[in-house]
């Protein structure tokens, strides 16, 4: 690597035309923590910071040439997914990444937009566990997600913690479980690492609806994966730049907020 650029990061996921999730996001917070990124589109969404109108997924083998080109001739130290929309592209994906090898996976298994909207067909968060979670280096999902991939119920911190280490009995290196959908004064998310179960405190940012957040929350651990940092530091370091910028969300349309990500 030359100048300030210090790692390579690949995002595998759909575009937002807002900028304020998916690709486009991944692709501004890796810019802003110094890492060149690189991505293959698996869906186009019409979308705006009220809500998702539609969407169409890319063909499973088109999705799979985007990332052997990049492999072929770029390459990457870290990797991570978004919105895949359909099994077949989950399947597609799950194959790239044990044929190359990208570095560590962050999975952020998206199944629906933060406004409601499904993301996802037929029984993607199956396929997710079957073929992805076995190749990842962690999972980050928020509460909806982890009571859809597990089958448990996700009330209480406790289940939270029931939750990460059920999903990784499905080979994850380690399990985020973020908690920001459960109430309360603090926001505690849950990482389950090496055996053990790590809580991330912070307080609950008086910010509205916030779009992108879980996009953003990925795609800095896996700059800093590519940077070459720890993974328990890769997600306490994300943790803090994410909360940051929730701070400072910017009011650009008639929804939700949108985060400016800075290092």
């Amino acid at each position: 690597m030359t100048g300030r650029i210090t790692g390579r990061a690949l995002t595998i996921a759909g575009s937002d035309p807002t900028g304020g999730a998916g690709i486009q996001q991944d692709l501004k917070t890796f810019a802003a923590l110094g890492v060149w990124g690189l991505s293959a589109i698996t869906a186009v969404t019409v979308q705006d910071t009220t809500g998702v109108r539609r969407w169409e997924p890319i063909g499973p083998e088109l999705v799979r040439a985007q990332v052997d080109a990049v492999m072929a001739d770029v390459g990457c130290d870290a990797a991570k997914t978004g919105m895949l929309g359909t099994i077949e592209t989950v399947d597609a994906v799950a194959r790239a990444v044990t044929d190359h090898v990208i570095g560590p996976l962050v999975v952020d298994p998206v199944l629906h937009a933060g406004s409601g909207e499904a993301l996802s067909r037929d029984d993607l968060a199956g396929a997710i566990r079957e073929s992805l979670l076995p190749n990842a280096a962690l999972i980050t999902p928020n509460v909806p997600e982890a009571a859809t991939l597990s089958g448990l119920e996700i009330a209480t911190l406790d289940d939270q913690k029931e939750a990460a280490v059920a999903l990784a009995a499905d080979g994850p290196v380690a399990v985020l479980v973020t908690g920001g959908h459960l109430d309360g004064d603090r926001v505690t998310d849950v990482l389950f690492v090496d055996g053990e179960l790590h809580e991330i405190v912070g307080r609950r940012l008086d910010a509205g609806d916030v779009h992108g957040t879980g996009c953003a929350l990925s795609a800095a651990i896996t700059a800093f994966l590519a940077r070459g940092e720890k993974l328990e530091t890769a997600v306490r370091g994300a943790h803090d730049l994410v909360a940051d910028a929730i701070a400072r969300a910017l009011k650009l349309g008639q929804g939700a907020r949108v985060l400016e990500v800075r290092a």
